[in-house]
C-alpha cells in the first residue's frame, strides 16, 4: 500500500484510481472477460420486481425493506 500511496501522490491521482488500472492491466493480461450483459436476479414466484422499483437505486431499496416508503 506504501507503493500506491506514493505513485498516487506523484501522479497527482487516488489510490482508488492507481488500483483500479493495476486491476484492469492484470485482467487483459489473463484474458479475463467482463460481463457485457446484466446478471440475471433471482426472484421468487417468476414475477420480478414490484412496479416502481428501481433496482439502481440502492438507498429507496433499504428504505423500501425498512418500510420507510
Amino acid at each position: 500500500m506504501e507503493y500506491v500511496r506514493r505513485r498516487a501522490a506523484e501522479e497527482h491521482r487516488t489510490m482508488a484510481s492507481i488500483i483500479e488500472d493495476a486491476l484492469r492491466r492484470d485482467r487483459a493480461a489473463t484474458g479475463a472477460r467482463v460481463a457485457s450483459a446484466p446478471a440475471k436476479l433471482p426472484v421468487c414466484g417468476g414475477r420480478g420486481p414490484r412496479p416502481g422499483i428501481n433496482l439502481d437505486n440502492t438507498a429507496e431499496l433499504l428504505d423500501r425493506m425498512d418500510g420507510r416508503l
